[in-house]
């Protein structure tokens, strides 16, 4: 039975992470094989996953993500809201991911931007 919980914790731990930490915090969060895919970015593997992390935190410095409510999901599949913006105030970008289980990390994950910045 899968901890979703725990795993979007591993999820957004690995995110926050900084160089580091981070190599870390993406093995015990994603599987080798991981796919990434959302509107903006996708990234495959642990490699790819620590490009897009580094980018987002290059990109937003200081800002932090967060859950947003509580991950829920069923059998081998989790779905999970975030935030992202500076410690402390309202979150500037928001999403949600749907992700694919396998052993306790993810494998594949879908990601849906919820709030952006008015341009």
């Amino acid at each position: 039975m899968n901890d979703f919980n725990e795993i979007a914790e591993a999820y957004i731990a690995a995110w926050n992470a900084e160089a580091g930490s981070r190599n870390e915090l993406i093995e015990k969060a994603f599987t080798a094989d991981v796919a990434y895919r959302d509107p903006i970015m996708q990234g495959d593997g642990h490699e790819g996953i620590g490009g897009l992390i580094a980018g987002v935190k290059g990109q937003f410095p200081g800002f932090v993500f967060t859950l947003k409510g509580t991950p829920d999901g069923f059998a081998d599949t989790i779905r999970f809201s975030w935030a992202l913006g500076p410690e402390g105030v309202d979150s500037v970008i928001e999403g949600t991911d749907i992700g694919l289980i396998e052993n306790g990390r993810l494998k594949q994950v879908t990601g849906f931007i919820d709030k952006v910045p008015a341009q």
